[in-house]
Parts: C-alpha cells; sequence; structure tokens
C-alpha cells in the first residue's frame, strides 16, 4: 500500500482525570500526540504503512513519545533526538456547559528549534505516495515555516501527493512576527488534498462567503479551486456543540467537479474530542488511498471522527472492522 509519510512535532498531553480544572488536580493522565502523528496512527490501524518525520529531545520523554508511536505502527527512523525540550500541553476536559481548554507549553522544544537544514527530504520522501502536513508546524515560529515549506517543496518536485490540514492556530501564529495567509497560502497552493471548511478558505482568500449551510462550503470550495489549481479535494466537518457531552456532526467532501454530504450524526457520552479532526483526516485518506467514491470518503471521515469521541487519547486506534460496524449502525455488544 501507498507509504503515507508526516511532518509534524510529538507532544506530550497532561490532562486533569476525572474532567477536574487543572488548577484542582494533583495527579495527570498522560498521553503522546500531535497533528500529524495522530494522523498516521489512525492510518496505521487501518493498515497503511506511515512514517512521521520528527525531532525530540534526547532524553526518557523523547525516548517514551517514540515508543508510543512505534507501539501503533508508525516508523520513527526519521525521528531525530535533539538538544532541547519536549513539547507539552495541558488539558482540562470540559463537562456541561463549561468547554475544555489547553495550555500549550511547547516554545523552545528540540522540533521547533529544527531547520529546513536539518532535514533529508531525498530520504525521507523515498518510496512515499503520501506527504501529510498540517498548519500547526509552520505556526510554531519561523524557522518552522520555513521546515515545512521546504517539505512541501520536495514533495512537489519529487511528484508526491501533498494533503494539508489547516489546523489554524491564532495563539501559536500571535506569538510571532508571522504571515499566516501568505505562508498558508503557499502550502494549500503546494496540496493535491485541503481539510478545511469555508472560514479556512476565508482566511487564505481574503474574503467572506455568503448563504449558510452546503451552499456557502461550496461556495468556498469553488473559489478554492480557482484560486489553488492543485487542489483536486477539500474536506470537511461541521460540528454543532449542544454541551460538552452531546455534538452533532457531519462531514463533507468537495471535488471540482462534485460534492458529497453526510447526514448529520448526535455524537453523546463523548470521552474525548481531542483528535477527532486528525481521525476524519485519517478516515478521508483511508478512503481516498482505496480508491473510495467521494460519498465513501465522506462516510468513512465521519465514521472515524465519531468513533474518536468513545476513546482517550489523541488518537484513533480503529480498525476497518469498527468502520464498518459504525456504518452498519449495530450498537449491540459485538461477539
Amino acid at each position: 500500500m501507498t507509504r503515507i509519510v508526516g511532518f509534524g512535532e510529538l507532544l506530550i498531553r497532561l490532562a486533569a482525570p476525572e474532567r477536574r480544572l487543572l488548577s484542582q488536580t494533583q495527579s495527570l493522565d498522560v498521553h503522546v500526540g500531535g497533528a500529524e502523528a495522530n494522523v498516521l496512527v489512525g492510518l496505521a490501524c487501518l493498515g497503511h504503512e506511515t512514517a512521521l518525520v520528527s525531532a525530540v529531545p534526547a532524553n526518557a520523554l523523547g525516548d517514551g513519545a517514540i515508543a508510543a508511536m512505534r507501539a501503533r505502527g508508525v516508523d520513527t527512523g526519521a525521528v531525530q533526538r535533539r538538544e532541547g525540550r519536549m513539547g507539552l500541553y495541558f488539558l482540562s476536559v470540559g463537562a456541561g456547559l463549561r468547554a475544555s481548554e489547553i495550555i500549550y507549553d511547547r516554545a523552545g522544544s528540540s522540533f521547533a528549534r529544527a531547520t529546513a537544514a536539518d532535514l533529508d527530504w531525498t530520504a525521507h520522501l523515498r518510496g512515499a505516495g503520501l506527504l501529510h502536513l498540517s498548519g500547526i508546524t509552520p505556526a510554531l515560529g519561523p524557522a518552522s515555516a520555513d521546515a515545512t515549506l521546504a517539505a512541501a517543496r520536495a514533495a512537489r518536485a519529487a511528484g508526491v501527493p501533498i494533503s494539508f490540514d489547516g489546523n489554524y492556530r491564532a495563539m501559536l501564529w500571535d506569538a510571532w512576527d508571522s504571515d499566516p495567509r501568505a505562508i498558508l497560502g503557499e502550502l494549500v497552493g503546494m496540496a493535491d488534498i485541503m481539510f478545511g471548511n469555508h472560514r479556512d478558505i476565508s482566511l487564505l482568500l481574503g474574503r467572506d462567503f455568503s448563504g449558510d449551510g452546503a451552499d456557502r462550503r461550496r461556495e468556498a470550495a469553488e473559489a478554492a479551486f480557482a484560486a489553488f489549481p492543485n487542489l483536486t479535494l477539500i474536506a470537511s466537518t461541521a460540528r454543532h456543540v449542544d454541551d460538552a457531552d452531546h455534538h452533532r456532526i457531519s462531514a463533507r467532501i468537495d471535488r471540482r467537479d462534485a460534492a458529497a454530504q453526510t447526514r448529520e450524526v448526535t455524537v453523546s457520552g463523548i470521552i474525548d474530542r481531542i483528535g477527532a479532526g486528525d481521525a476524519f483526516a485519517a478516515g478521508v485518506l483511508h478512503a481516498h488511498l482505496t480508491g473510495a467514491t467521494a460519498e465513501t470518503m465522506a462516510e468513512t471521515g465521519l465514521a472515524l471522527t465519531c468513533l474518536k469521541h468513545s476513546l482517550p487519547g489523541d488518537a484513533s486506534l480503529f480498525g476497518r472492522g469498527d468502520i464498518e460496524a459504525f456504518m452498519a449502525g449495530g450498537m449491540d455488544v459485538r461477539r
């Protein structure tokens, strides 16, 4: 099968248990994740060959992060051990009408200190059929932005398709003298597949879109296709949050000549919504790489993102049988 390479930071997540506030907990649950890594784990669990290009500190935290990726089937041979620190983030899981809250602590990490010159993309992309990037990595600072652009340029030169998840993080971009529209615009301009909705496209193009719902999404998609000739597919979700435990989610695929929209699914009893967007990306890419229709891509992405809400941690760990069972609709015990 196609070898999928991802470039991004590995993070350790420290979460307050039992939906406590960070200020009231005396213990923390530990998980390893990161936007691109989550997608690779999700794809590995679906039977794909995946590899991560990253950097971690040469200490026990870095070793643990690498071990967690290897345990899920992700090739970590291109994860460097460097000076610096491990990127962290702290999570307080929401409850009722209180939203979840994330605090990042990743400045000066080993990954953020790496430069484009530290990476051999000729070697990293050898045998690759897809490069997966996200908008989080270039938001970390000028060195990370240059490194992400270098990765995308190398992939275009090598004829390797690119999938790009917008993942706009205003707080990261605002922390330095950045130009997110220019940087993200160049990255999307090199991408074949984009994960993002009308708000992401509004940021890229500097314009708003009229209408509502499916009409607005299609108008935005057509504008993106006109602005970025390499794009062939745009995948997005719509989420309505009733409270921390009840969300309504639908998925959509836009191609240049057609679109596919799923039904809205109510997700209740939510355990953990972090990484649900990465699970969606893994589901869509899985279906895309196996030659599925736009309708199947949308349904597969929706299935995996809904299932992810039932699982603690950052990444989807579900297999093809789990997707099939979700689509079949049976909720009784599987024996």
